[in-house]
């Protein structure tokens, strides 16, 4: 009798007990699905932002362009290619060739480290092509062991200095404290290159950084530090 008793007011606890599970449940399993629709949303929205982010960038490039690309001759504007060679990359000396030109207030307005096709690495030394060096030069450029590390600095009479700081392209020869004295020994590993004219400035940077915004026009905020005469 008491059993009895006892099954019939269990059976109505047990049934709302598992209603409210069920309810506690369902609210639960809502409130998830409300969390990862939220986390969607905001998903997409970030990488709808930076999508159009770079869009925006992609179709309105910097305004970089808008001078000569090798900047203009004798002026702060004057621009030089400068690269950092596979042996170069390969030694870790990156950092300490821009920290000379950065030393010496140059502005850097252009950067990328690549494998040059071997088109490129020909154009960019079609004037030794008739050396018998040739061909083992554009390997030694091209083969991917190391990237060459491309740069154009600016400022004033930079492709004359650049190629001062750089040193004698026999490194034996480089005067004591520039680059390839510092690091080098030999011709065929002299870790760096330099535009030696302004004519020669306008053909690599062209062919290294010639599409439309690679190069980037900035103000340095200390150029008043280093540009002023007074």
């Amino acid at each position: 009798m008491f059993a009895r008793s006892f099954a019939r007011i269990a059976r109505p606890a047990a049934s709302s007990m598992k209603a409210r599970a069920f309810s506690t449940g369902a609210r639960a399993s809502a409130a998830a699905g409300s969390r990862m629709a939220t986390f969607a949303t905001a998903g997409a929205i970030a990488t709808g932002a930076a999508s159009y982010a770079y869009f925006q960038n992609a179709q309105s490039p910097v305004q970089a362009d808008s001078k000569p690309i090798a900047g203009v001759k004798g002026t702060f504007s004057e621009r030089t290619f400068i690269a950092v060679k596979p042996d170069g990359v390969q030694r870790g000396l990156v950092a300490k060739i821009i920290a000379r030109f950065e030393d010496r207030g140059y502005k850097l307005v252009g950067l990328k480290a690549v494998v040059p096709s071997k088109d490129l690495a020909e154009e960019h030394y079609a004037d030794l092509k008739s050396r018998p060096f040739f061909g083992g030069l554009v390997d030694y450029m091209t083969n991917g062991k190391a990237p060459v590390v491309a740069m154009v600095w600016e400022g004033k009479d930079v492709i004359k200095q650049g190629r001062v700081m750089i040193g004698a392209t026999n490194p034996l020869d480089a005067a004591p404290g520039t680059i390839r004295n510092t690091y080098c020994q030999v011709v065929g590993r002299n870790i760096v290159h330099g535009s030696d004219s302004y004519e020669s400035a306008e053909k690599e940077i062209g062919l290294w950084f010639g599409k439309a915004g690679e190069l980037v026009e900035w103000s340095q905020a200390n150029s008043e530090w280093i540009q002023s005469d007074n």
